[in-house]
């Protein structure tokens, strides 16, 4: 049963000292029943907002937010042009414990939010990229996770050969993903400080600008596409382009040309780890519902040839290859010399 927002109340009066709370409500917010959640408001006006995890996955997300938290220093924050949760204190409860936060004014930001004049696009790329310049020292000096671009690629790699060996992926996808993976001139890429976490409600927004940003747990250096793949969800493509203009704009390193493959190629492979994960908790329905994504994604691919994940063109075909190819595709208005010279002219571009 999900404690009551008097409840978390009485905890954050436990965890903070001195705290007089005068007013207390629940807090909605997309977790997905992760945490129990309330906002508390204190005679001298401050509000807090007071979590409590509702699982040991939920509980171990919490402690690495909180690390990662404790990494963004003051004169971190002060680069970014949004606020970020300020641990407050924490109080036991049961097996588990009550975290507060100070509490940043906002809603959480969905994918509507994304597209035309009046969106928060800008704003949302503006500060994603805000994120990325930040020096990659606040993530080593911390201790936290630091990867190269090999890495990188070779941890996705496994993911991609674990569903591979699931034999649940069509055949289209795996060939698709290894051609991208194989791609070496797609993972020349500089790492970068990244949240590792973004989706559309990790952002507070007020009028259509980011206030803040929720959902630090995966803070780490890696690969910038990792915070922007969430964007092929997106309705249209018109919707992303106007998001990755803002952050190209904004983003102190030079242009990466393979961002939008990479992140293209995560959010893929985003459905093979739901695939992975309903096949190591034994659930059907979850399976069921991965298969059927990839099934629509395979369809959706073939159908779309002019944005393949890899940079390779393709094979160059020798001269006697392209001759039979077009023997079996007649060229109008050509004769037997003139299918040569043609042969040679494909062979050479």
């Amino acid at each position: 049963m999900a404690r009551s927002h008097l409840t978390l109340a009485a905890l954050a009066t436990s965890a903070v000292s001195g705290a007089d709370i005068v007013t207390t409500r629940a807090l909605t917010s997309a977790t997905n029943g992760r945490f129990d959640a309330a906002v508390v408001t204190l005679r001298s006006g401050e509000e807090y907002v007071v979590r409590v995890p509702v699982s040991s996955d939920a509980e171990s997300e919490q402690s690495r937010d909180l690390v990662a938290l404790n990494a963004l220093t003051p004169g971190v924050r002060s680069r970014l042009p949004f606020h970020i949760p300020s641990y407050v204190g924490q109080a036991p409860i049961g097996e588990t414990r009550a975290v507060v936060y100070d509490y940043i004014q906002g809603l959480p930001g969905a994918l509507d939010d994304i597209g035309g004049e009046n969106s928060a696009s800008d704003s949302i790329g503006r500060a994603i990229a805000a994120v990325h310049s930040l020096p990659t020292s606040v993530v080593s000096d911390a201790g936290l996770a630091t990867n190269t671009a090999t890495q990188i690629a070779a941890t996705s790699r496994k993911l991609a050969d674990r569903a591979a060996a699931s034999g649940k992926v069509p055949k289209e996808l795996l060939t698709r993903w290894s051609l991208a993976l194989e791609d070496s001139a797609l993972w020349q890429f500089q790492p970068t400080v990244v949240n590792g976490a973004l989706a559309p409600e990790s952002f507070l927004l007020v009028d259509q600008q980011v206030t803040g940003i929720l959902g630090w747990q995966n803070l780490r250096v890696g690969d910038p596409a990792l915070d922007l793949f969430w964007l092929n969800s997106a309705s249209s493509a018109e919707s992303a382009d106007r998001v990755y203009a803002a952050y190209e704009h904004s983003v102190s390193r030079p242009a990466d040309r393979q961002l939008r493959k990479r992140a293209r190629l995560y959010a893929e492979l985003e459905i093979a780890r739901w695939l992975l994960h309903g096949v190591d908790i034994r659930d059907q329905s979850v399976i069921a519902d991965a298969e059927a994504m990839l099934g629509s994604l395979s369809a959706t691919v073939q159908n779309d040839l002019l944005n393949p994940l890899s940079t390779d063109t393709g094979q160059i075909m020798a001269v006697e290859d392209v001759e039979a190819m077009l023997d079996r595709t007649p060229v109008p208005g050509r004769g037997g010399d003139s299918r040569t010279e043609h042969a040679n002219r494909i062979a050479e571009d």
